[in-house]
């Protein structure tokens, strides 16, 4: 049997975001392992699958979650927006899956942090995630400090989020702590309408005075 990491859109319907194919494997799934109910129900209705008829059980709230796969059914695994397992819950249901034998299978769809890498015109062929930076004001300048050094050291573009409301203290950080030189990436509301990926120099965006706001965002760091 196979669990089926299936990623789910950013924003805006699914038919928009996943191709075909992954669309159809997913129609064929009754059971799911999911991070929050409610989007789950929405992303299934939207594909105009039966909810009351599906099982739908969320990772936080029971252990056994690979009991579909024991009984011979395929398993999909659902986060709320983007890949399951990448900044995501689900890495630890992918690792007991191959732990017991079964076959792990990601599906076609959006990466907020892909598709912001894509969109920068930073370093590709070297890149790191760092997830979430410090929230602590004392602790966030030094990190930030670090993976400074680290992208200059390696040629490396470093990606980290936050969360929305918390977008524009992280921004002002930025600008305080890094090098005039240094390139910066806000790559905000990936996929909508109201998308907005700019890269410029910390000493360009110093001079732009620009808030991010309290929209998705994904952060990208190249020090030269």
């Amino acid at each position: 049997m196979i669990l089926y990491a299936i990623p789910t859109p950013l924003g805006g319907a699914p038919q928009d975001a996943l191709p075909a194919p992954a669309l159809a494997t997913i129609r064929g799934l009754r059971d799911f392992a999911v991070e929050n109910a409610k989007s789950a129900r929405a992303f299934l209705g939207a594909l105009g699958m039966p909810v009351r008829e599906l099982n739908l059980v969320e990772i936080e709230k029971q252990r056994d979650l690979l009991a579909p796969l024991r009984a011979g059914r395929a398993l999909g695994l659902l986060s709320e927006a983007g890949c399951p397992a990448i900044a995501d819950p689900g890495a630890q249901l992918v690792e007991a899956a191959h732990r017991e034998g079964f076959r792990v299978v990601p599906l076609i769809g959006p990466s907020s942090i892909t598709l912001a890498l894509m969109a920068s015109g930073l370093e590709g062929q070297r890149f790191a995630f760092c997830g979430y930076l410090p929230r602590d004001a004392a602790e966030r300048p030094q990190r930030i400090k670090q993976l400074e050094q680290r992208s200059r050291r390696e040629r490396e573009t470093e990606i980290f989020i936050e969360t929305p409301y918390r977008n524009d203290a992280l921004f002002a950080a930025l600008l305080e702590v890094c090098g005039p030189q240094t390139k910066l990436c806000v790559a905000a509301d990936l996929t909508l309408a109201t998308e907005s990926v700019r890269t410029r120099a910390v000493a360009e965006w110093r001079l732009e005075k620009r808030a991010i706001g309290k929209r998705p965002a994904v952060f990208l760091l190249l020090a030269s």
